[in-house]
């Protein structure tokens, strides 16, 4: 059954060209697909051999928590107590894991004692410690221990902050099981993984060290990082990783094994689309009403995506929004903060016709822009609306 619609209020519209016309936006606009968020988790929930957590970090919006709610999910891999009470407070029958290797004091015996949480990592002998201690009940729990993943394949590593080699993780699994609790298995092959194949590599370091440890593990996390689709980027098909995980998981061990992943991007992402105005053109040069500091902070990272071809916009005489037309050329895109680091490291390429007043279409902003943006300089965008 749905949750309750909470965002009732929001203006719905066909599509993004009937929402330009009709709101005409100064601000940045955030337009939210329902089918969209409803298609990824799909894909995910049929075919993932295993439990399907939100990543919420990606997205922590009530607006994409509620829309994934809709479309099934109800696991959600929380990394902070405050993600956990964002989700309960939506949902008290979530499921939430605490994927965190490392937590704030008392975090873990709020999340344990207040919202039920029983999954927790870690990824040293002290974070053990520190969890058996505060908890105080550890055959209630599952402790993940987390393996160091740097694979390649991925755009974003995430191995070199968290993670343990398989000696290391052998004799935590093995402290784990002494302690009375479950021993589990973790990874994170990386953010926007493009290699399927990173999977089953990982799955052999953890079967690895399950044999180094000799000890049964209850569950297995392959993490997140699948990636999302993104204008110039087309990664593998899910269906081939879901079928290497599947192939890896045969050698692993126990059928009884539960397995789980965390997706993140690949399930908010495709939701949310961002309309931005553009407020004086000078030259090749753009001044838009969002940037670094708001939608586009992961933007920073050069290993994206070479250039960004969104959608120009225009208003015609009659008030209708049409398509730009025109050569495209690159634009070096700026945000309106006075910062001058705010300016999008790559340009973007849009018809030559484009003018003040005009629009720029962005798709599948659903992922680390709504989580990331801040107030800096009094611009903060918080315009939405409901498309489809």
């Amino acid at each position: 059954m749905n949750a309750p619609n909470r965002f009732d209020a929001l203006p719905h519209f066909a599509t993004a060209m009937k929402a330009i016309e009709s709101l005409k936006p100064t601000e940045p606009l955030y337009l939210v697909q329902p089918d969209k968020f409803a298609g990824a988790a799909k894909q995910f929930l049929d075919g993932f051999p295993g439990d399907v957590l939100y990543a919420v970090k990606a997205n922590p919006h009530p607006i994409a928590i509620t829309n994934l709610w809709n479309a099934g999910i109800r696991h959600f891999d929380t990394a902070s107590l405050g993600e956990i009470e964002a989700v309960k407070s939506l949902f008290p029958g979530a499921i939430c894991h605490f994927m965190a290797p490392v937590r704030l004091p008392g975090q873990a015996k709020a999340a344990f004692e207040k919202h039920g949480v029983t999954d927790f990592v870690v990824d040293s002998a002290a974070e053990l410690d520190k969890l058996l201690s505060e908890t105080g009940k550890p055959a209630k729990l599952r402790v993940f221990v987390r393996l160091v993943a740097q694979l390649g394949g991925a755009l974003l590593e995430m191995s070199s902050k968290y993670g343990c080699r398989p000696e290391e993780a052998a004799k935590l699994l093995k402290r784990v099981r002494v302690a009375g609790a479950a021993p589990c298995l973790t990874f994170h092959v990386g953010s926007q993984c493009l290699s399927p194949f990173s999977y089953a590599q990982a799955i052999e370091i953890a079967q690895r060290t399950i044999a180094l440890s000799g000890v049964e593990i209850a569950a297995l996390d392959i993490g997140g990082g699948f990636p999302a689709a993104y204008s110039g980027q087309e990664p593998p098909p899910y269906h081939w990783y879901f079928d290497m995980i599947k192939e890896a998981l045969n050698t692993l061990g126990p059928a009884k094994l539960n397995i789980m992943c965390e997706p993140g991007r690949a399930l908010c992402a495709p939701g949310i689309s961002l309309v931005t105005q553009v407020v004086m053109r000078r030259g090749d040069r753009l001044y838009m009403n969002d940037g670094i500091y708001g939608s586009f902070d992961e933007q920073r990272f050069i290993s994206f995506d070479e250039d960004y071809p969104p959608t120009g916009i225009t208003l015609d005489t009659r008030g209708k929004a049409k398509l730009l037309s025109g050569e495209k050329l690159p634009f070096r895109a700026y945000g309106p903060t006075c910062d001058s680091a705010d300016v999008l490291p790559r340009p973007v390429l849009l018809p030559d016709s484009i003018a003040n007043g005009d629009y720029v279409l962005f798709g599948a902003m659903g992922a680390y822009t709504v989580s990331s943006r801040s107030p800096f300089n009094g611009y903060y965008p918080d315009s939405w609306a409901v498309i489809g």
